[in-house]
């Protein structure tokens, strides 16, 4: 099955290190998912040997982007995302970020969208400190959900 739980996370990922396989993470809330979401995931997947995917909890969207979302629910995201053959696994977390699961899977590369910067993401310096790399892949122009979002209501 392609949807790990959290308990399972590290013990997976360790497995897929011993085997020599280089672990890719990347994660967020993959709300609605768009061309800009499926480019930037096979990016990231191309960066390595298997792609494990973090997707923010419906809880956690909710403390992310406001009340009003995610439009999908965890269930729907993470079978959507597992359902991309960029994508290895699929594992949700409650937190705001990603830190504790990375603590816990350790990737060998951390992969974010370029409209982040390295120095603001907490989870990069976790990654630095185990001898990690992170990775930040340049946004595709136009394509977020909260645009898309934004042309339904405006229609």
């Amino acid at each position: 099955m392609k949807i790990v739980a959290r308990r399972d996370a590290a013990v997976l990922s360790k497995k897929i290190k011993l085997s020599g396989q280089t672990v890719v993470f990347t994660n967020g809330c993959f709300d609605i998912l768009h061309a800009g979401h499926v480019r930037y995931l096979a990016a990231a997947r191309a960066l390595g040997d298997v792609l494990i995917v973090g997707l923010n909890s419906d809880q956690s969207v909710r403390a992310l982007k406001g009340p009003t979302r995610p439009v999908n629910l965890e269930e729907d995201r993470a079978e959507v995302l597992a359902a991309l053959a960029a994508v290895d696994y699929v594992v949700v977390f409650e937190d705001r970020t990603a830190e504790g699961l990375v603590s816990e899977i350790k990737p060998d590369i951390y992969v974010k969208g370029g409209d982040y910067e390295v120095k603001n993401l907490p989870e990069a310096g976790l990654v630095a400190e185990y001898g990690g790399k992170t990775v930040l892949i340049p946004e595709v122009p136009g394509r977020s959900s909260s645009k898309i979002i934004g042309r339904i209501k405006e229609s």
